[in-house]
């Protein structure tokens, strides 16, 4: 019984020099993802792949409206007739223009997944390599509270930078 008790008290005593030799850091996955050379980079190469797509869009919508202020102005006093038939091309316009709308956020979100995958597979590695380098126990990626000094996102998007 004493044999126990003094394994239980050595092993109370060693606990609070073990915890003094682990280091954890923090990183902001989002900040990184939203900061770091690669994701800006990425951010502007979608910009550009989709701006003549955006702008053809705009036009559209410009054009849409225009025509359904041009209807609500004059539609009173044109024949039933031309209005029924304005006003069916405005609804397949309007709904051509949703069905462009989705396409395009679709093909826009999937072409992003695709950046940002490669860039999580970078933003990992890094955060690997510094770990290892450092000797880090663990990187924490969310926690409910993380004590600033902890933080090394700023390490992180400058060895990004780096690359």
């Amino acid at each position: 019984m004493k044999r126990i008790v003094s394994l239980i008290l050595a092993a109370g005593m060693m606990a609070p020099a073990m915890a003094q030799d682990i280091k954890v850091g923090f990183v902001n996955l989002d900040r990184i993802l939203r900061e770091s050379g690669p994701a800006v980079k990425a951010t502007k190469k979608l910009e550009k792949e989709f701006a003549n797509r955006e702008g053809e869009l705009k036009k559209l919508t410009d054009s849409l409206r225009t025509r359904q202020a041009e209807l609500d102005k004059g539609g009173a006093t044109m024949p039933e007739v031309d209005r029924r038939n304005k006003e069916r091309d405005i609804v397949k316009s309007q709904q051509d223009l949703a069905r462009l709308q989705r396409e395009f956020r679709e093909d826009l979100n999937t072409r992003r997944n695709e950046e940002l995958s490669g860039i999580q597979e970078r933003v990992y590695n890094t955060i690997q390599q510094i770990a290892t380098v450092e000797k880090y126990d663990a990187i924490l990626q969310e926690a409910v509270y993380i004590n600033p000094k902890l933080d090394i996102t700023d390490k992180v998007l400058k060895a990004l930078a780096d690359k």
